[in-house]
């Protein structure tokens, strides 16, 4: 994810350049590690989200199932007082509450799998920030010794080109993000068409449901 991207970037890159280049080391590297905290509190926020998401999704699931439940038993009420048209108006509203079911139930399973991948990334970044914590007073005493040594310390600068790598970073994010509305996109089409051929079939199932009940009621 971004975030992480980010805060790697940081570790990876950043920090030996800033202390080479900032005037105060221990004050760049400690706003260092406050940006990253500030981003770890950032993936905090978006996996409680994550996971407050799954469990309304999951609650969303469970009511349709219990309607749907509840339309099946006044169905078969219905067919106990003769009443076929009431039987199949149940019926149909129960079965749309099981497809909304089941739609949700497949939202749950990618919900469940973002939040899965939130945790992942959290734990990467609270990794990489005690890291980079641990790392500090090292790294501000290495610049000390480096100031000794202004020539190496100047190759060291030069050393490593990284805005070629943020461009290529940059362009791979925007290339990622016109695929996803692209497969969206795609995805929004099938849906519909998917809905009409599910509308095609629902009448039969309805009638199969009802002549169901009728055998099981003993309702001729």
């Amino acid at each position: 994810m971004a975030l992480l991207e980010r805060v790697s970037a940081l570790i990876r890159a950043n920090l030996n350049d800033l202390i080479d280049k900032a005037e105060d080391p221990p004050k760049m590297l400690k706003q260092v590690i406050l940006d990253m905290q500030n981003q770890l509190l950032q993936v905090k926020t978006q996996v409680a989200i994550a996971i407050a998401d799954e469990h309304l999704l999951r609650k969303k699931h469970q009511e349709n199932i219990d309607k749907h439940n509840e339309w099946m038993r006044k169905a078969e009420l219905a067919v106990e007082k003769k009443q076929d048209d009431l039987a199949r108006a149940a019926i149909d509203r129960a079965v749309g509450c099981r497809k909304i079911a089941e739609g949700f139930e497949e939202e749950i399973e990618h919900q469940k799998s973002q939040a899965d991948t939130l945790k992942s990334s959290l734990k990467q970044l609270e990794d990489k920030l005690a890291e980079a914590q641990a790392k500090a007073d090292l790294l501000v005493a290495k610049h000390r010794r480096s100031r000794a040594l202004n020539k190496a310390s100047q190759a060291r600068i030069a050393a490593g080109d990284h805005s070629k790598m943020g461009t290529f970073d940059r362009m791979k994010n925007k290339i990622h993000g016109d695929e996803a509305l692209s497969r969206a996109m795609a995805e929004m089409a099938a849906e519909n068409i998917d809905d009409k051929l599910d509308a095609l079939g629902k009448d039969d199932e309805v009638e199969r449901l009802l002549a169901e009940i009728k055998i099981r009621k003993g309702v001729a």
